[in-house]
Parts: C-alpha cells; structure tokens; sequence
C-alpha cells in the first residue's frame, strides 16, 4: 500500500579523497612563496614608500653634510669629535662604532664611571685650566645606553664654550648665540628635556671657523 512502506536506506557519503603528497607539497611550496613575496618584497617597499612620501629625510639616514656638500653622518649617530675647536660628544664605551652593540654602561659604584669621569676631566685639563673648575652635568662624563646618542643636554655643551672659544679666537657670545640656536625643546612642555644635536652644531660651527 502507499504510504505505508519505509524509504529506501540512503547509502554512506562517501569520504573526500585524501590528499597525495605531492598535493600537500604543492600548497606548502605555494604557501611558502607567497609568505616569501608578500614580506620580503611587498611590505617592504610600501613601507618604504610610505616612509619616503611621510619623512624623506628620516628614511633616508637623517644624513648631515659638509659645507663642501659630502655627507658627515647621520644626525641619530654621535661621532668621535675631539678636536679642540669643536664641542664634544657623550663618552661612548664602543669608540662610537653602531655595529657591535653597547655594553651596559656602568654604574655609580663601578671602577669604569670612574674611568671615564678621568679620561672626560683629563681632556679638560689638557685644553686648558679656564675649565677645570666648571661643574660637569652628567650627561656630558657618562656613556649613553646605546654608546652613540647625539645628543646632550644644553649644559653640558654650554660648559665647553670657554675651550672652543679659545681654540678658535671666536667671542663667548658669539658661541653662546649658535648653542642657542641649536637647542631643540621637547614636543610637548614638561616630557622630555631640551637637547643639542653635537654633530649638527659642528657643522654649523665649522664655516665660522673657516673648515
């Protein structure tokens, strides 16, 4: 009679076809490219595009140049300038070379502090005793974390004035208008500290010295 009677059994789905080897070797090789493509190629030239568009200048190495035109350095990397006739950077513990990384730099109770407390008051009195006796801010007779900041605080540049001075025969006030010149305020008052680029006051300093 209709209606009355079952429906017929439904045979088993039948189970995906497993994958062959060569098949997972296939999308891994694929999956593998791409990853490789995508961040070895891509990101890195959007990013770098959109560093050039936003800050060229940063992208680039921040580069500082001689009056002559040839490129001086970076103004992110601090240099060995202990000429007489120009204002010094922070003690660095690596000869101001980037590529090795830095050594933790020593504490107050360390013998190396003290090492480089001599070495900095050393030079002083080298150049002349007009600044023995100054009060030496700790930036300018303490190594960096990095070993190769640029930058010092305002005192510790101010305090070098009297021996630039007489190394070049350029008037105190004079030099006291190009540091101040150069003291860059932190963005927002109150966070942060006022700094001076070492190198690119230099290199200011250079033509009004005739080099």
């Amino acid at each position: 009679m209709s209606g009355t009677g079952r429906e017929p059994a439904r045979p088993p789905p039948t189970p995906p076809r497993a994958h062959s080897m060569r098949e997972h070797v296939r999308a891994t090789v694929g999956f593998m490219v791409i990853t490789i493509v995508v961040c070895g190629l891509v990101y890195p030239l959007v990013t770098t595009g959109i560093a050039q568009l936003v800050d060229p200048d940063a992208a680039n190495g921040s580069l500082l140049y001689y009056p002559n035109g040839t490129v001086a350095g970076s103004s992110l990397v601090a240099q060995n300038t202990n000429a007489p006739y120009l204002f010094w950077e922070r003690p660095s513990l690596t000869d101001y070379n980037f590529t090795g990384g830095a050594p933790t730099p020593p504490g107050p109770t360390q013998p190396g502090l003290g090492e480089l407390l001599n070495e900095t008051i050393a030079y002083m009195k080298e150049y002349g005793n007009f600044t023995v006796n100054a009060t030496l801010p700790f930036w300018w007779v303490a190594p960096s974390a990095s070993s190769i900041d640029p930058d010092l605080v305002p005192e510790a540049v101010l305090v070098q004035i009297p021996r630039v001075s007489n190394a070049t025969n350029l008037p105190i006030p004079k030099l006291l208008d190009l540091v101040n010149a150069h003291i860059v305020n932190p963005p927002i008052p109150d966070v942060g500290v006022p700094y001076v680029d070492v190198l690119q006051l230099d290199l200011a300093l250079l033509p009004m010295i005739g080099k």
